[in-house]
This record gives C-alpha cells, sequence and structure tokens, in this order.
C-alpha cells in the first residue's frame, strides 16, 4: 500500500513538472514568437524603421480625428439635418469596406512600403477633398475616398508593423496603435482650437496635410523595403483559412463593444446614468483614456504571460466593466465600468494582426485585411445592433448583449491556436 502511495505521489509530481515545463516552453515561444525571416540588421537600422512607422501611425490618427472633429462645423455650415446627415456619414466605413480587398492584394503585389507612401499622399489629399466639398453629395464622394484611403494605409502601415516585429523578435504592435490613440487626442484638441478660433474646416484641414507631407518625406525612407511572402498566388479576394478565421472571430466580437462604446458610451451616460450634458462625455473619455494607456502595457504582458492569456484578460476586463455598467447605473461606477471595457479593448486588435502577419499561408498583408473584414464587420455592425436592441428592450438590455461578445473574445481566444503554440 505504501508502495502504491508512493508511486502516485511521484506520477502525480511528474505530471506537474511536465505541465510546467508545457506551459514555460508556451511562454518561452510566446517570447520568441517570431522566427528569423529576416536579414540581420543594425540596431540603429532597427530603431530608424520603428520611429518611420511610428510616424505613420501618429500622422493617421491625427488626421482621422482631424476629421472628425469638424463634423459639427461641417453639418451646421451645410445645414444638413440628423438624417441627412447620417447618410452622408455612412459613406466613410463603406469608403473602409470597399478598400479591403484591394488593400491586401495591392500589398501583395508592390510591397507594403509603396502602398503606404501611395495611401497617406492620397489619404491628405482626400482630407482636404473633405473641406473643399460645398454640398452633401460632394461630402459623401469625398468621405466615400477618405474612408478608403484611412483603411489601405491603416492595413499597409500594420503590415509594416508586423514586419518591425520580426526584425526585432518581441510585441509591439499594441505601442504603435497606442501612438495612434494619443495623436487622435491630439487631433481631437487641434480642431477644438480650430473651432475656437472660428476657423473653416477647408484651411484647417490643409494644415493639417502640410504636416503630413514633411512627415512622409521623414518617415517614408526608414520603411521596411520588402514584406514575407509566400508561394501561393494571392487573388483578389482573399478569404481567412481556417487558423485566421478564429482569430479573425475574435477581432469581430471585440470591435462590436468598441463600435458601440464609440457611439453609445455617450448616450448610456445621459439616459441610463442620467448624467448631467457637461458629464455624460466622460464616460466615452474615460474609455478612451483607459485604452490608450493599456495599449502601451499591452506588449509586455503579451511578452510575460502569452499571447492566449493576454486575449483571455481582455475578454475578461470587457466583459467584468459591462457587467458593472448594466447592474450599477451610476456615475462613479460607470466610469470605472467604461475604464474597463477600455482595457479589456485596447489590446485585442494590435494581437490579432500581430498573430495574422504570422501566417505561412498568406502574405502578411493579405493575411491582415482578411483579419480586417471579419472584425470591421464586428466595427458595422455593433452600433446599430445596439440600437435595435434598445429599441426592443431597453438600452441596458442591449449592453448586456455586448458582454455576451465579451464572454465571446474569451472563448474563442481559448480556443484559437495561435502561431506560437505551434510546436
Amino acid at each position: 500500500m505504501d508502495q502504491i502511495r508512493r508511486d502516485f505521489r511521484l506520477s502525480n509530481s511528474g505530471l506537474k513538472a511536465v505541465q510546467q515545463a508545457s506551459e514555460k516552453q508556451e511562454q518561452m515561444n510566446d517570447s520568441s514568437f517570431i522566427a528569423a525571416t529576416q536579414p540581420s540588421i543594425s540596431r540603429y537600422s532597427l530603431l530608424s524603421r520603428r520611429v518611420g512607422v511610428s510616424v505613420f501611425f501618429i500622422l493617421h490618427g491625427l488626421c482621422f480625428a482631424s476629421w472628425a472633429s469638424r463634423i459639427p462645423t461641417i453639418q451646421e455650415q451645410l445645414q444638413l439635418n440628423e438624417a441627412a446627415l447620417g447618410t452622408i456619414l455612412f459613406a466613410l466605413p463603406v469608403g473602409f469596406f470597399v478598400s479591403l480587398p484591394f488593400s491586401g492584394w495591392l500589398i501583395a503585389r508592390l510591397h507594403s512600403k509603396k502602398v503606404v507612401l501611395l495611401s497617406s499622399t492620397c489619404y491628405s489629399l482626400s482630407l482636404i477633398g473633405i473641406g473643399v466639398a460645398t454640398t452633401g453629395v460632394q461630402i459623401a464622394v469625398s468621405l466615400l475616398l477618405f474612408g478608403f484611403f484611412a483603411n489601405m494605409l491603416n492595413i499597409s502601415m500594420n503590415t509594416q508593423a508586423v514586419a518591425i516585429e520580426q526584425a526585432y523578435g518581441k510585441r509591439l504592435l499594441a505601442s504603435f496603435h497606442g501612438l495612434w490613440s494619443l495623436a487622435g487626442f491630439a487631433g481631437a484638441a487641434t480642431g477644438a482650437w480650430m473651432i475656437s478660433h472660428n476657423i473653416d474646416p477647408f484651411w484647417h484641414f490643409v494644415c493639417i496635410a502640410c504636416v503630413f507631407v514633411p512627415g512622409l518625406a521623414f518617415a517614408t525612407r526608414f520603411l521596411s523595403p520588402g514584406d514575407r511572402t509566400t508561394k501561393e498566388k494571392q487573388s483578389l479576394l482573399a478569404l481567412p483559412d481556417k487558423s485566421l478565421l478564429g482569430l479573425g472571430l475574435i477581432a469581430f466580437c471585440s470591435m462590436m463593444v468598441e463600435g458601440a462604446m464609440f457611439d453609445w458610451s455617450g448616450v448610456y451616460m445621459s439616459k441610463v446614468v442620467q448624467a448631467t450634458r457637461d458629464h455624460a462625455a466622460m464616460g466615452y473619455s474615460a474609455f478612451m483614456i483607459a485604452m490608450t494607456t493599456m495599449r502601451f502595457m499591452a506588449d509586455a504582458i503579451a511578452a510575460r504571460f502569452g499571447l492566449r492569456r493576454t486575449l483571455q484578460l481582455s475578454g475578461s476586463l470587457a466583459t467584468t466593466g459591462l457587467l458593472l455598467a448594466v447592474v450599477s447605473p451610476q456615475f462613479a461606477p460607470a466610469l470605472i465600468a467604461f475604464a474597463l471595457v477600455g482595457m479589456g479593448v485596447s489590446a485585442v486588435v494590435p494581437m490579432v494582426y500581430s498573430a495574422a502577419g504570422q501566417s505561412t499561408n498568406m502574405a502578411p498583408g493579405i493575411a491582415i485585411t482578411a483579419v480586417s473584414s471579419l472584425g470591421f464587420m464586428g466595427f458595422l455592425i455593433g452600433p446599430p445592433s445596439i440600437g435595435f436592441i434598445a429599441a426592443a428592450a431597453t438600452l441596458r438590455g442591449s449592453f448586456i448583449a455586448l458582454m455576451f461578445m465579451a464572454i465571446a473574445v474569451v472563448l474563442f481566444s481559448t480556443l484559437q491556436r495561435f502561431p506560437a503554440d505551434r510546436r
């Protein structure tokens, strides 16, 4: 009997040792998650490339926030009612969606460096086009082009960021997205200053475009000259394979929550929490500040705990925040709740893009496009879904539906097989 007990303890200890070794190996795989696919380059060249890519993330965020900050001014100038404005604004996501297949295909053909140069130039010019427009139709056409080139730049600069990760051998993508968020704050502040000084949107947008020119000229020469390629022929409409489908579903669920928070956090604070008009925007501010801050921490967290656990933590934080907002709709708890949601969604998209960029079946640009397509559908579906559910039930009920999307992030992350897990 004693011998049996000793054998059992030994076998149990052996099992624990195997489990610990497996967890350690997974963390080691994740910390060195990128194969040495790029030639050895100097530390100075690595830093230069990182700075170059960072500039484009900053310019992208600055440009997009500049447009968003002048929407009320443009509505007033063109005397648009809410219905007309909503119809015109729909041209922006249409432009995003139309660009998806072209972006990945063009990156695979020309390489991301050339597409970054092309799309960033057209992106800044299309911003000026919005300022030039004097009718609703002209605004809609300009927004369609603005969305088209905004998303093309988004995918191509994320492809460049994945190449930087490969060269460094560590996670960096979330910090790039953090720079985008910081630039968004700067763009919104610049817009507020322009409005307070009664500066026309056209001249505002010309100033932003002028910032683009030296930034583009400086940063383009530091970009990675080529992208990793695959032997498979890339078609214009690339569908995600089995491994990318799981990543796309994670992005879909997270971006559905994110899109809903962008459009409905202020409404929730006003109608459910019953915050004053001056305080209603603080829920959105708490969400954005937490999301931006967490993006600068997410890379280190993923390096320490692994991609799977980071995404599981992200979904859990978003779930907790949404649950708190529903069960305790008071001002202080709601601010904490929206901050938790911001922390939860902050790392998901950059981490999913990073994993997609390691695909062995598709070129990075195509893979990121395929995952982005599913994620962007969630971003589009989220806001109107909240409105439909709120109309059928209550706004609090619609946030419960969002909570299930956050739970799905945890579940899909648990089931997904990430590139670093392949042994």
